[in-house]
């Protein structure tokens, strides 16, 4: 958290954030082109701020694509902000994000969060009905076989699934990708598309989470209000048993 902290007490650092909260993944010449600076010194302010886990990249060919990451403004919001005035600032629980841009290459969000536990566990946590049920307010169900369904149900006791997909690649411990769609999504409706990458990082676990083909803004802010929350529960859950307090968040 201390990284955190010392990037945002930067203000150009501030400013970077602040462009890619309002258009997310960007390169480094999109950046440079907003702020007068080098190349070279952006790339050292952005590097201090993939350190800090507030911005993660993804390759598109020669290039690094940058996008604003939330779950640490997240974690801080729980543990500074919630707990004293959670009634009245839930509205601010999560940064909307704009992916704006017509670049087919490009997804939409991406995610990342560091998890003190191994690969398999958290394969495990994403994957295991019951374990979801408790931090995400929804049960994950499947085989999670390549090509078989899957669905994201409710913990009310209607057992209602909000959310059903495919399974489209299956590799534990390292790598998940299904399709989300609502149950009564027409046969032209293009489902969007969850990857899990799950990777040793030294003693610990770096997950990203990467959703793409998000169909409008309001399922675009939707997503926003839901991922940085979801992962700051799971990262609660497999760390010390207990999942953060949580609404029954869904993720389109």
């Amino acid at each position: 958290m201390d990284k955190v902290f010392k990037a945002l007490a930067d203000q150009t650092r501030r400013y970077l954030l602040d462009r890619l909260h309002e258009d997310n993944g960007q390169t480094l010449g999109e950046l440079c082109e907003r702020i007068e600076m080098s190349r070279q010194a952006t790339t050292q302010h952005l590097a201090v701020l993939e350190a800090a886990n507030l911005v993660s990249t993804v390759r598109r060919g020669r290039e690094k694509i940058h996008y604003l990451n939330p779950v640490p403004v997240h974690q801080i919001q729980e543990r500074w902000i919630d707990k004293f005035e959670r009634p009245r600032l839930r509205s601010l629980s999560a940064l909307k994000q704009r992916a704006e841009n017509a670049m087919t290459a490009k997804p939409e969000f991406v995610y990342v969060v560091y998890i003190e536990s191994t690969p398999e566990k958290v394969w495990d946590a994403l994957t295991d009905a019951d374990a979801t049920g408790a931090y995400w307010g929804h049960r994950n169900v499947s085989d999670w076989q390549t090509g078989s369904a899957w669905e994201h149900r409710r913990t009310d006791g209607s057992d209602i699934a909000d959310v059903v997909g495919e399974v489209v690649e299956s590799r534990r411990p390292d790598r998940l990708v299904t399709t989300w769609a609502a149950p009564d999504a027409g046969p032209g409706d293009e489902p969007s598309r969850v990857s899990f990458d799950i990777e040793p990082y030294e003693q610990i676990v770096r997950l990203t989470v990467t959703h793409e083909n998000l169909k409008d803004e309001a399922e675009r802010n939707e997503a926003a209000s839901g991922w940085a929350a979801v992962l700051s529960n799971l990262k609660s859950y497999l760390e010390t048993g207990s999942p953060l307090p949580q609404e029954p968040w869904l993720v389109p």
